[in-house]
Protein backbone atom coordinates (compact mmCIF):
# COMPACT_ATOMS: atom_id res chain seq x y z
CA UNK A 1 0.00 0.00 0.00
CA UNK A 2 1.43 3.21 -1.11
CA UNK A 3 2.51 5.83 1.75
CA UNK A 4 0.96 8.90 1.85
CA UNK A 5 1.46 12.39 3.46
CA UNK A 6 0.16 15.92 3.49
CA UNK A 7 0.56 18.24 0.75
CA UNK A 8 -1.41 21.12 1.91
CA UNK A 9 -5.24 20.08 2.55
CA UNK A 10 -4.29 17.34 -0.19
CA UNK A 11 -3.09 13.74 0.31
CA UNK A 12 -0.48 12.92 -1.87
CA UNK A 13 2.43 9.79 -2.08
CA UNK A 14 5.48 10.24 0.44
CA UNK A 15 7.93 10.01 -2.85
CA UNK A 16 5.89 12.72 -4.86
CA UNK A 17 6.08 15.58 -2.41
CA UNK A 18 9.41 16.30 -2.56
CA UNK A 19 8.61 17.10 -6.30
CA UNK A 20 5.68 19.09 -5.94
CA UNK A 21 7.02 21.03 -2.88
CA UNK A 22 10.12 21.66 -5.68
CA UNK A 23 7.55 22.80 -8.25
CA UNK A 24 6.46 25.14 -5.63
CA UNK A 25 9.84 26.63 -4.49
CA UNK A 26 11.06 26.89 -8.59
CA UNK A 27 7.98 29.08 -9.60
CA UNK A 28 8.26 31.44 -6.71
CA UNK A 29 12.19 31.56 -6.48
CA UNK A 30 12.21 34.83 -8.11
CA UNK A 31 10.19 36.97 -6.53
CA UNK A 32 10.87 35.07 -3.00
CA UNK A 33 12.01 37.69 -1.35
CA UNK A 34 9.28 40.45 -2.37
CA UNK A 35 7.24 38.07 -1.29
CA UNK A 36 8.48 37.61 2.18
CA UNK A 37 8.44 41.19 2.60
CA UNK A 38 4.98 41.93 1.50
CA UNK A 39 3.22 38.95 3.30
CA UNK A 40 4.93 40.11 6.63
CA UNK A 41 5.43 43.56 6.23
CA UNK A 42 8.77 43.19 6.73
CA UNK A 43 8.40 41.34 10.06
CA UNK A 44 10.27 38.32 8.39
CA UNK A 45 13.54 40.07 8.75
CA UNK A 46 13.56 41.07 12.57
CA UNK A 47 12.45 36.99 13.30
CA UNK A 48 14.99 35.70 11.49
CA UNK A 49 17.32 38.38 13.17
CA UNK A 50 15.95 36.98 16.56
CA UNK A 51 16.57 33.60 15.68
CA UNK A 52 20.25 34.11 15.30
CA UNK A 53 20.55 36.31 18.25
CA UNK A 54 19.16 33.46 20.08
CA UNK A 55 21.40 30.78 18.87
CA UNK A 56 24.69 31.55 21.06
CA UNK A 57 26.91 31.30 17.95
CA UNK A 58 29.94 32.54 18.51
CA UNK A 59 33.58 33.94 16.62
CA UNK A 60 34.95 30.88 15.14
CA UNK A 61 31.93 28.32 15.39
CA UNK A 62 31.08 25.95 12.45
CA UNK A 63 26.63 26.80 11.47
CA UNK A 64 24.58 24.71 9.30
CA UNK A 65 21.60 26.68 7.73
CA UNK A 66 19.58 23.82 6.51
CA UNK A 67 16.44 24.95 3.63
CA UNK A 68 18.74 28.21 3.71
CA UNK A 69 17.29 29.41 0.42
CA UNK A 70 18.03 32.94 -0.45
CA UNK A 71 20.34 33.63 2.16
CA UNK A 72 19.20 35.57 5.06
CA UNK A 73 20.11 33.24 7.96
CA UNK A 74 23.30 32.72 6.53
CA UNK A 75 24.42 36.18 5.96
CA UNK A 76 23.62 37.13 9.68
CA UNK A 77 25.27 33.98 11.22
CA UNK A 78 28.48 34.81 8.43
CA UNK A 79 28.97 37.94 10.23
CA UNK A 80 28.74 36.56 13.74
CA UNK A 81 31.09 33.48 13.20
CA UNK A 82 33.45 36.10 11.50
CA UNK A 83 36.66 34.59 9.11
CA UNK A 84 37.27 31.89 12.06
CA UNK A 85 34.03 30.01 11.81
CA UNK A 86 32.11 28.46 8.85
CA UNK A 87 28.47 28.87 7.66
CA UNK A 88 27.38 26.01 5.68
CA UNK A 89 24.36 26.92 3.37
CA UNK A 90 21.94 24.34 2.15
CA UNK A 91 18.79 23.59 -0.11
CA UNK A 92 17.08 21.10 -1.63
CA UNK A 93 15.70 23.22 -4.51
CA UNK A 94 18.58 24.52 -6.88
CA UNK A 95 16.54 28.09 -8.33
CA UNK A 96 16.28 28.43 -4.17
CA UNK A 97 20.01 28.02 -3.43
CA UNK A 98 21.46 29.80 -6.48
CA UNK A 99 19.93 32.91 -5.78
CA UNK A 100 21.05 32.84 -1.90
CA UNK A 101 25.00 31.74 -2.97
CA UNK A 102 24.70 34.53 -5.61
CA UNK A 103 23.17 37.77 -3.30
CA UNK A 104 25.96 36.28 -0.70
CA UNK A 105 28.47 36.54 -3.08
CA UNK A 106 27.14 40.11 -4.22
CA UNK A 107 27.33 41.27 -0.41
CA UNK A 108 31.07 39.61 -0.74
CA UNK A 109 30.22 37.28 1.80
CA UNK A 110 31.61 33.52 1.08
CA UNK A 111 30.01 30.59 2.73
CA UNK A 112 30.16 27.04 1.57
CA UNK A 113 26.93 25.61 -0.23
CA UNK A 114 25.00 22.27 -0.91
CA UNK A 115 22.36 21.08 -2.43
CA UNK A 116 20.60 18.18 -0.42
CA UNK A 117 17.98 16.59 1.11
CA UNK A 118 17.51 17.34 4.82
CA UNK A 119 16.40 14.19 5.34
CA UNK A 120 19.52 12.06 4.44
CA UNK A 121 22.52 15.12 5.27
CA UNK A 122 25.91 14.80 3.58
CA UNK A 123 27.81 15.88 6.56
CA UNK A 124 30.25 13.87 9.11
CA UNK A 125 28.44 13.18 12.86
CA UNK A 126 29.60 16.11 15.65
CA UNK A 127 30.66 18.75 12.94
CA UNK A 128 28.00 21.77 13.38
CA UNK A 129 27.89 24.14 16.71
CA UNK A 130 24.73 24.97 15.46
CA UNK A 131 21.72 24.02 12.95
CA UNK A 132 19.05 26.28 11.92
CA UNK A 133 15.93 25.53 9.56
CA UNK A 134 13.67 28.60 8.96
CA UNK A 135 10.20 28.44 7.31
CA UNK A 136 11.43 24.77 5.48
CA UNK A 137 10.74 22.13 8.09
CA UNK A 138 6.60 21.97 7.31
CA UNK A 139 8.22 21.50 3.62
CA UNK A 140 9.65 18.10 4.88
CA UNK A 141 7.81 14.40 3.90
CA UNK A 142 9.56 13.38 7.34
CA UNK A 143 10.25 15.85 9.84
CA UNK A 144 11.13 13.09 12.44
CA UNK A 145 14.00 11.55 10.15
CA UNK A 146 15.26 15.20 9.18
CA UNK A 147 15.50 16.16 12.78
CA UNK A 148 17.11 13.08 13.79
CA UNK A 149 19.77 14.07 10.97
CA UNK A 150 20.17 17.84 12.36
CA UNK A 151 20.66 15.99 16.05
CA UNK A 152 23.54 14.04 14.78
CA UNK A 153 25.30 16.86 12.49
CA UNK A 154 25.60 18.43 15.91
CA UNK A 155 28.41 18.64 18.23
CA UNK A 156 27.85 17.59 21.89
CA UNK A 157 25.93 21.06 23.38
CA UNK A 158 25.44 22.25 19.79
CA UNK A 159 21.55 23.77 19.37
CA UNK A 160 19.03 23.36 16.80
CA UNK A 161 17.04 26.36 16.18
CA UNK A 162 13.59 25.83 14.43
CA UNK A 163 11.93 29.23 12.94
CA UNK A 164 8.30 28.14 11.75
CA UNK A 165 5.12 29.24 11.24
CA UNK A 166 2.72 28.01 14.07
CA UNK A 167 -0.55 28.31 16.26
CA UNK A 168 -1.74 32.00 16.49
CA UNK A 169 -3.47 33.57 19.34
CA UNK A 170 -6.72 32.10 19.21
CA UNK A 171 -9.18 34.93 19.12
CA UNK A 172 -6.99 36.68 16.01
CA UNK A 173 -7.08 33.34 13.72
CA UNK A 174 -10.30 34.14 11.93
CA UNK A 175 -8.81 37.34 10.57
CA UNK A 176 -5.47 35.37 9.78
CA UNK A 177 -7.88 33.17 7.92
CA UNK A 178 -9.06 35.38 5.67
CA UNK A 179 -5.58 36.76 4.83
CA UNK A 180 -3.92 33.82 4.35
CA UNK A 181 -6.89 31.89 2.47
CA UNK A 182 -8.18 35.17 0.73
CA UNK A 183 -5.25 38.11 0.41
CA UNK A 184 -2.63 35.72 0.54
CA UNK A 185 -3.33 33.89 -2.91
CA UNK A 186 -4.19 37.15 -4.81
CA UNK A 187 -1.11 38.53 -3.66
CA UNK A 188 0.71 35.56 -5.22
CA UNK A 189 -0.83 36.09 -8.50
CA UNK A 190 -0.41 39.67 -8.72
CA UNK A 191 3.13 39.88 -7.40
CA UNK A 192 4.15 36.21 -8.77
CA UNK A 193 1.67 35.04 -10.89
CA UNK A 194 1.21 32.04 -8.94
CA UNK A 195 -1.90 31.74 -7.05
CA UNK A 196 -1.42 28.06 -6.45
CA UNK A 197 1.73 27.60 -4.72
CA UNK A 198 0.73 30.58 -1.78
CA UNK A 199 -2.41 29.04 -1.18
CA UNK A 200 -0.02 25.71 -0.80
CA UNK A 201 2.02 27.71 1.31
CA UNK A 202 -0.83 29.24 3.60
CA UNK A 203 -2.45 25.15 3.40
CA UNK A 204 0.89 23.95 4.89
CA UNK A 205 0.95 26.18 7.78
CA UNK A 206 -2.36 25.10 8.90
CA UNK A 207 -0.82 21.29 8.77
CA UNK A 208 2.24 21.87 10.59
CA UNK A 209 2.31 20.73 13.95
CA UNK A 210 1.41 23.77 16.67
CA UNK A 211 4.31 24.66 19.13
CA UNK A 212 3.70 21.98 22.06
CA UNK A 213 2.89 19.42 19.03
CA UNK A 214 6.75 20.42 17.62
CA UNK A 215 8.41 20.26 21.43
CA UNK A 216 7.37 16.72 21.64
CA UNK A 217 8.63 15.51 17.96
CA UNK A 218 12.07 17.12 18.84
CA UNK A 219 12.21 15.53 22.30
CA UNK A 220 11.51 12.10 20.39
CA UNK A 221 14.54 12.84 17.96
CA UNK A 222 16.69 13.10 21.01
CA UNK A 223 16.51 16.76 21.47
CA UNK A 224 16.89 18.20 25.14
CA UNK A 225 15.98 21.61 26.79
CA UNK A 226 13.46 22.01 24.24
CA UNK A 227 12.13 25.60 24.46
CA UNK A 228 9.72 27.78 22.27
CA UNK A 229 9.42 31.65 21.44
CA UNK A 230 6.26 32.96 20.30
CA UNK A 231 6.52 35.80 17.84
CA UNK A 232 3.84 37.93 16.81
CA UNK A 233 1.01 36.07 18.67
CA UNK A 234 2.11 33.05 17.54
CA UNK A 235 2.26 33.44 13.80
CA UNK A 236 5.60 32.44 14.17
CA UNK A 237 7.61 30.34 16.91
CA UNK A 238 11.35 30.12 17.70
CA UNK A 239 12.28 26.33 18.85
CA UNK A 240 15.58 26.06 20.23
CA UNK A 241 16.45 23.19 21.46
CA UNK A 242 20.45 21.17 22.25
CA UNK A 243 22.64 17.91 22.00
CA UNK A 244 23.95 16.75 24.96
Amino acid sequence: MTKTTDFGFQKVAEDEKARKVAGVFDSVAGRYDLMNDLMSAGLHRLWKRFAVAQSLVRPGDRVLDIAGGTADLARLFARRVGASGAVVLTDINGAMLRIGRDRLLDDGIIVLVAQCNAEKLPFPSDSFHCVSVAFGLRNMTHKDTALTEMRRVLKPGGRLLVLEFSRMWKPLAPFYDAYSFQVLPRLGKLIANDADSYRYLAESIRMHPDQEQLKQIMERAGFERVEYFNLAAGIVALHRAYKF
